[in-house]
């Protein structure tokens, strides 16, 4: 009787000993973030599943598309915008868990244009004739009145002077990776993008960068849904460790808070 009470407590040690791995692959967490996003966070989470188990599903969008699903009712666990804006959307709708909001990176943008483009570098400054260097040729950015890398864009322009003449020539864009493709295919003669987009595309090159002080400061929030899973926690206590610092590094993001590990 004890013999058989031992293999029996040996067959349950056994068989729970193999609960743990199949619980932590189960579980996933929805993240909704900024089509700009997609390389960097991309190599993140997939460091995060090579480390927890728990497996990132990644839906990339225009921020302001995104928020306007969750709002909806997406299930999304993280929301990363490419803008302050969209974030304080999110949480005008009691859509976001407001204390896990953090500001995590920054960004520049940058002009560019097809990588055979005979346009070469250009200093981006008051008096900056875009509407001149674009010739027929259409610009390519995000729509300006919602996607975030489109209302620096007009923000930019605006503050140089360059809007009015420029604006019949730009061809609005549902994302910024949309845009960045209108260029690579010499769909369009120019765009304005972020950095680190120009950076992951060979089919274009950058041939100036916008003054910081031209437009508002390129900030991306990040926070858990309401509704997010328990597992969100350590998903953004990830998003801002050393490890994550240095993929972000790696893309050309500035990180704008110190790693926490």
């Amino acid at each position: 009787m004890h013999r058989l009470a031992g293999l029996f407590a040996a067959f349950i040690i056994l068989c729970g000993s193999s609960y743990p791995p199949a619980q932590a692959q189960d579980k996933t967490l929805t993240v909704f973030a900024a089509a700009s996003m997609r390389n960097a966070l991309d190599d993140v989470d997939a460091a995060y599943t090579a480390k927890t188990g728990v497996k990132i599903v990644a839906s990339y969008a225009a921020s302001s598309v995104l928020a306007k699903q969750i709002e909806q009712g997406a299930p999304a666990d993280i929301f990363v915008s490419a803008d302050t804006d969209w974030m304080d959307y999110a949480t005008s709708r009691k859509d976001i868990d407001e204390p896990t909001r953090v500001n995590l990176l920054g960004n520049s943008i940058v002009l560019i244009a097809p990588k055979d483009s005979r346009i070469g570098n250009v200093t981006i400054g008051q008096r900056f004739d875009l509407a001149k260097l674009a010739g027929d040729g259409k610009i390519a950015t995000g729509d300006v009145k919602a996607v975030p890398v489109g209302k620096y864009a007009r923000a930019a322009l605006e503050k140089l002077g360059a809007w009015q003449a420029a604006e019949p020539k730009f061809a609005m864009a549902e994302s910024v990776r949309a845009a960045l493709t209108l260029v690579a295919r010499g769909e369009a003669a120019l765009g304005i993008v972020y950095s680190t987009d120009a950076k992951v595309e060979p089919g274009v090159k950058i041939v100036g960068t916008f003054p910081v002080d031209s437009h508002p400061p390129i900030i991306y929030p990040v926070a858990a849904t309401t509704t997010a899973k328990a597992e969100a926690a350590d998903y953004l206590a990830f998003l801002r460790s050393s490890a994550a610092k240095a993929i972000f590094d790696k893309y050309g993001f500035s990180f704008l808070i110190r790693p926490t590990s």
